[in-house]
């Protein structure tokens, strides 16, 4: 059984026993491994503790009963291991903004979330401490063409968005193109939630349009990481990698534009393996 399948395992035992007790001990027994190492993979790989993601699965199933009438909030409590309808209360408010009874009476739409899957990509250890897999390297200069356009993640339905216009360079271009292919994203400003979004393949293509356009990548130095599945699905987890990254590396974020570069080997099969590449600083080399 390998680490993606533990972790698999895990989850689907937790969320067939979330009325059971639940322990980092019990579930890491369920699997046959240490608790303390499963703890550490646990951790990396689902980028919270045990115990937060217990409760927040816990606080999820809770939603179907408070849309009932048929548990009291104590008896909700009570079927789901909170100990006291106090403690349930806190952590509800605390993931919902909103009390349970509040809830129940105002019936605003919360929508229960399905399990979370595990996502694939290369992991090691490193010191002590286990990490999604990276390497230290130049991204050197490259030109890429395509097309280029704005999201607002806090507004827009951005993966939409972005499908969108990623088949409308596909259809413009010509059919017999092969090969691999880029998705730039720069921040718009500092701290802002809107990001231009580019498109593009390696190649100096020329397309006579609105919004197409071919730009100059400069070197960067990167941090490059592998993933499998869709980025616009695993930008969370990714956001997560890359903060135990920095902390454990002690590398630093870049202050460049570009904010991360995406690199799929094959432009007509986007949901293949990819790679990932963040601008970390280039930090000094100690002469000692």
């Amino acid at each position: 059984m390998d680490q993606f399948e533990v972790i698999e395992n895990a989850l689907i035992h937790i969320e067939n026993n979330l009325d059971q007790p639940l322990s980092l001990e019990s579930v890491a027994k369920s699997n046959n491994m240490s608790k303390f190492y499963f703890h550490r993979l646990f951790s990396a790989m689902m980028g919270c503790t045990l115990n937060n993601y217990i409760l927040s699965r816990r606080l999820n199933a809770s939603l179907q009963y408070i849309q009932t009438d048929h548990l009291s909030l104590t008896d909700i409590a009570y079927q789901l291991n909170f100990g006291t309808q106090s403690s349930f209360t806190r952590a509800f408010k605390r993931q919902y903004g909103i009390t349970p009874s509040s809830q129940r009476v105002k019936a605003m739409h919360i929508s229960q979330t399905p399990m979370p899957s595990v996502v694939r990509r290369p992991i090691k250890n490193m010191n002590g401490d286990i990490v999604t897999d990276f390497t230290l390297m130049e991204f050197e200069s490259i030109r890429v063409s395509g097309i280029a356009f704005e999201v607002d993640l806090a507004t827009d339905d951005y993966k939409t968005k972005i499908r969108s216009h990623s088949l409308k360079l596909l259809n413009e271009m010509d059919k017999t193109v092969t090969g691999s292919c880029f998705v730039i994203y720069s921040n718009c400003e500092p701290n802002s939630t809107r990001f231009k979004v580019l498109f593009g393949i390696p190649y100096d293509i020329r397309i006579n349009k609105p919004f197409y356009f071919t730009v100059d990548v400069p070197p960067l130095f990167c941090a490059r990481f592998k993933y499998s599945g869709d980025l616009l699905d695993i930008g969370d987890v990714l956001k997560t990698d890359y903060a135990r990254f920095l902390k454990i590396s002690r590398q630093e974020a870049d202050e460049s534009h570009i904010e991360l570069i995406q690199f799929f080997d094959d432009i007509h099969n986007l949901d293949s393996v990819y790679h990932i590449y963040a601008p970390i600083k280039k930090l000094p080399i100690d002469s000692d």
